[in-house]
């Protein structure tokens, strides 16, 4: 009975729009993950203190619900139609991740996830399911990996044979006693690609990242002003960083994404530093409604396109930043000027 049902989930669960479906115990990743326990206390999370928070949870996902006897774990593809890093060059435009052009994921893969859920309760009367999209303290990727999706490559972001690595991750908790599938294998091999290409060295070693030099954390997660040394690197990236993820050789295989709604809106596809520049809160909110670049507010958002400006050489942007060196917020301010002062040696 179980595994004519895990079959038939995993018919109902890529016929409702994921890419690829794997099962794992709750306890399948060991107690706090090595990787995660040098992260933390090595500080590299930044100000990231969430992360450090509930680590109980995060190392033994048995803890976050005890009765949860298999981890369905679902990954969809959003891999874009175009190489995001051609749009490094146009400096005048700013760059945004990949993941974050459409509508936000958490909505989209939540709703998909709770879609399956509602199916295999019918299928199972009596059983629980709780359903999580990066919302919770729940290890994705380990799991993911316990779980034959893939792999954690050099990068830190889980990896695929079959989807490279753009892919969202969303988990099914359930008491439902599942067949678990073979954990995944690394295939990395001594490719250094990844780690190579980053602007700001931000991966002491393969399979660690230090996310205080992470562009995709300092654009993000990073309040306040970005440390000096590190703003040049930042280069045209508004909201967050695909570099890693770009020139990894895996992804030759992966399809593009079949949910339109995670596709680069064509307004966010390189959009002019000077209009950003100007955005009031109000413009900020209308602009990105329903994108997750929404949560960061318009300040740290205009913060970033500060850094850009100053980073493109283009005199003709220099009132683009002009108008915001008096801005209300002291770290839009600070990038403001220094950008100005950057555009002023350039000439």
């Amino acid at each position: 009975m179980s595994e004519d049902l895990k079959a038939t989930l995993t018919s109902f669960a890529l016929e409702a729009g994921f890419s690829a479906v794997g099962i794992c115990r709750p306890t399948a990743v060991p107690q706090l993950p090595e990787r995660l326990n040098t992260f933390l206390e090595t500080d590299r999370h930044g100000q990231m203190a969430w992360m450090a928070e509930r680590t109980h949870w995060r190392s033994d996902p048995a803890a976050l619900w005890s009765e949860a006897r298999s981890v369905i774990m679902m990954a969809e593809s959003y891999t874009p139609d175009y190489d995001p890093l051609d749009l490094l060059s146009l400096r005048d435009r700013g760059a945004i991740s990949v993941y974050a052009g459409g509508r936000d994921y958490h909505d989209v893969v939540k709703k998909r996830l709770k879609r399956v859920g509602r199916w295999l309760l019918e299928q199972a009367p009596g059983e629980q399911i709780k359903v999580f999209v990066d919302t919770a303290p729940v290890m994705e990727k380990p799991l993911a990996e316990a779980a034959g999706l893939g792999w954690q490559g050099k990068h830190t972001n889980l990896l695929s044979r079959d989807l490279g690595n753009w892919f969202f991750l969303g988990a099914i908790f359930t008491t439902l006693d599942l067949p678990p599938d073979r954990p995944g294998e690394e295939h990395c091999g001594s490719c250094r690609a990844c780690l190579d290409i980053c602007p700001t060295e931000a991966f002491p070693a393969p399979f660690q990242l230090d996310a205080r030099r992470c562009i995709s954390y300092l654009t993000i997660e990073h309040h306040g002003p970005v440390d000096e040394d590190l703003r040049p690197a930042l280069g045209n990236r508004i909201y967050g960083c695909d570099d890693c993820l770009a020139v990894c050789p895996w992804n030759k295989f992966a399809a593009t994404a079949r949910d339109q709604r995670l596709s680069m809106r064509p307004e966010l596809k390189a959009p002019s530093l000077s209009s950003l520049a100007a955005l009031t809160d109000p413009e900020f909110r209308t602009l990105f409604s329903g994108s997750p670049i929404k949560r960061i507010g318009r300040n740290r958002f205009v913060r970033n396109v500060a850094y850009a400006i100053g980073n493109s050489g283009d005199g003709s942007l220099a009132s683009s930043v002009g108008q915001l060196t008096d801005d209300p917020d002291p770290a839009v301010a600070d990038a403001a000027r220094w950008a100005a002062v950057r555009l002023a040696k350039a000439d």
